[in-house]
């Protein structure tokens, strides 16, 4: 089994829900060990929606990720594990919460 370095929590919203999605991040920010990345406002890396990237230790999964779900309001959060292998971590090894949107995977073609 490969070993989990990490997680990215990636927040997607759009103009009409920026300072809700802003909110969602400084409150996970606040609450737990999580980096807070930038407030995108375009798609970047292989993302198709603006995004705000959370970034935190494996052993906070189990309250991030729960805290997530109960708290994202709707908005679409997609989840991976750091292992090294983007491809894989962003394609086989993802969670999604809310709708599942297409990434640019072309980016960690091998």
């Amino acid at each position: 089994m490969q070993r989990i370095q990490g997680y990215h929590a990636h927040v997607y919203y759009d103009a009409s829900t920026f300072d809700q999605a802003r909110a969602v991040c400084e409150e996970a920010a606040r609450l737990f060990a999580v980096g807070m990345g930038h407030m995108h406002r375009r798609p970047v890396g292989p993302h198709p929606d603006w995004s705000c990237q959370l970034s935190f230790a494996p052993e906070l999964i189990g309250v991030v990720l729960p805290w997530l779900a109960l708290n994202r309001g709707g908005l679409v959060v997609f989840l991976h594990p750091l292992t090294g292998d983007d491809l894989a971590d962003h394609r086989d090894h993802a969670i999604w919460m809310g709708a599942v949107r297409p990434l640019n995977l072309a980016l960690f073609t091998r």
